[in-house]
Order: C-alpha cells, then structure tokens, then sequence
C-alpha cells in the first residue's frame, strides 16, 4: 500500500503536469489557418485565438508540427447562447486512409441546453470508439482546460485535470493503439447541423450568426515527430521523456474517484455498451481494464 506521503507527490506531481500556466506555445509561432482565416484572429501576443463561424464558411487551425506522446492542452471557450447545429472540435491526427486520431468535439445546444462533450479515437483508420458527457459547468462562460495526454501506455482525455477517459494500450493483443505516426494537434468551428443536434433535427439559426469559439494558451508539451525513428525516440523511458516515467502509466486513487465520478454522473454515450449498435460484437477493448 502506498504511504500517505507518496499518494501526495503522486498527486502533486499530476497536477504540476496538467497546469496551463507551467508552458505554453504561441498561435502565431505554432499553428496556421488552414481553412477560413477571413472567419478567424489571433491576439494578445499569440496567447489567444478565435474561430468564427457565419453563414458563408467555418475556421479552423492546424499545428506546423507533428508529435508522438506528452501532453496536448488547449484552454477553450464554448459558442454561447443557441449553438445548435455548431461543432467546436479540438483534436490530434495523422493523414492518410489509415490514420489515427484522438478527438474532442463539442456539441452545439439550444440556448439553455447543456452541451455534448464527444470523445473518440481512431487506430489506423478505424474508429467507432465514442464517449460522450453532459459537461458540469457551463462551458461558454469562462475558457477551461481540455487535455490530451498520450504516452506509450495509454490515452487520457483531461477536463480542467480531472481524467474523463482512459483507453490504454493492449497492442500486444491485436488491439489498435496510436503509437506508430506523429499526430498534428487541430482545432475548427463549423457548421454540424446534419447531425450534431438531436440527430440533425435542430438546425443552425443563422440569425445568431457569427458563431465564436475562443482558443488560448496551446501548450504542446510532447515530442515532436521527425520520421519514424522518433517511433522509438519518443518512447525509451528517459528523464527526458517524462510522459514514460511510472507515475503515468496509471492514474493514481485521486484521480480514479474523480473519473468515476464524471462516468457515474455526466456520461450519456459508451460504445462499450451500445449491443444494439455493433449486433453484441463488442470492441475487444471493451472486455479489458483501461484503468
């Protein structure tokens, strides 16, 4: 059993590796707009970004460099008022038909309504892993921290440090995990209403128009791709690679009554539970621990 005093560095050291304010990058020096940059600015020194989103087109960022495992965060303020049929999404991926990707996407409501937080993840082309929350505070009024740690263990999606999802890593058991391409981290406000509310029936009202997202403080504290030898660069466990060291290869009992928490109160979606969906032929993930 772990003593008193060990519990307390461990979680010490957990929220060290999740404060906004320990690192971060720039929005002019580590992103580009690579679609509607008439719809969007960044400003305050490259501490914050907007994307908008009216009738003629959406926006979206994309960083300059790719990365494999450490910690992606971004602070993010939600479209507020009737963001129905709007989707601010925020995530990693690769390219190609047979990439990987780990998501967050933000759901649009009805003034009043609270908003879909959407989580998934892709190996090598395949997903179908979604998790979806209800949030427990209001997301459009102030920005708040939303995660992405990834290390050669596991995934872990943060909300304001407190752990939501877990998918770890059993490779070794023909299970995908995302661990073989660099990822490039990506943010957009665009226009979702064919699905993103009630299943399409809420449609955009573009009399709200323009819609905006606030972005701030990106910090990407991980390893930066350069080809596949980083495959192994950025895994061997090294002082340097602290995303290896063992206190995060497991969270720790803090934040495992803080994930339950959120999955026993806030969670409305589970792959992992959906037989109707998949005919009872369950994602072999699902069968396994994660945490």
């Amino acid at each position: 059993m772990r003593s008193f005093h060990g519990l307390v560095a461990v979680a010490f050291i957990s929220v060290i590796a999740f404060q906004s304010c320990v690192v971060h990058g720039n929005f002019y020096r580590d992103v580009y707009f690579n679609w509607g940059a008439k719809h969007s600015y960044i400003y305050g020194n490259g501490d914050n970004l907007n994307l908008l989103l009216d009738k003629s087109a959406g926006s979206g960022i994309q960083s300059y460099n790719s990365f494999l495992f450490g910690s992606i965060e971004m602070l993010i303020k939600l479209v507020p008022g009737n963001s129905a049929g709007t989707v601010t999404a925020y995530y990693l991926s690769s390219t190609g038909n047979y990439h990987d990707e780990i998501d967050f996407e933000f759901l649009g409501n009805s003034s009043g309504q609270p908003y879909t937080m959407h989580t998934n993840i892709f190996t090598q082309g395949k997903g179908n892993r979604e998790q979806q929350f209800k949030l427990w505070f209001d997301p459009t009024a102030d920005f708040h921290n939303y995660t992405i740690h990834w290390n050669p263990t596991a995934v872990v999606w943060f909300v304001d440090s407190i752990p939501i999802r877990v998918f770890r890593n059993y490779k070794s058991e023909g299970i995908g995990f995302p661990n073989q391409q660099g990822m490039q981290v990506y943010s957009s406000l665009w226009n979702a209403d064919n699905w993103a509310t009630r299943g399409g029936l809420v449609k955009i009202d573009w009399s709200c128009a323009p819609f905006m997202a606030g972005l701030k403080k990106f910090n990407a504290r991980a390893c930066k791709w350069e080809g596949p030898l980083s495959i192994i660069k950025c895994a061997v466990p090294t002082p340097f690679n602290w995303w290896t060291s063992r206190v995060y290869k497991q969270l720790n009992w803090d934040q495992l009554g803080k994930m339950k928490w959120v999955q026993d109160n806030y969670m409305i979606y589970n792959y992992c539970t959906d037989y109707k969906r998949f005919g009872g032929k369950m994602a072999p993930e699902c069968y396994k621990p994660q945490y």
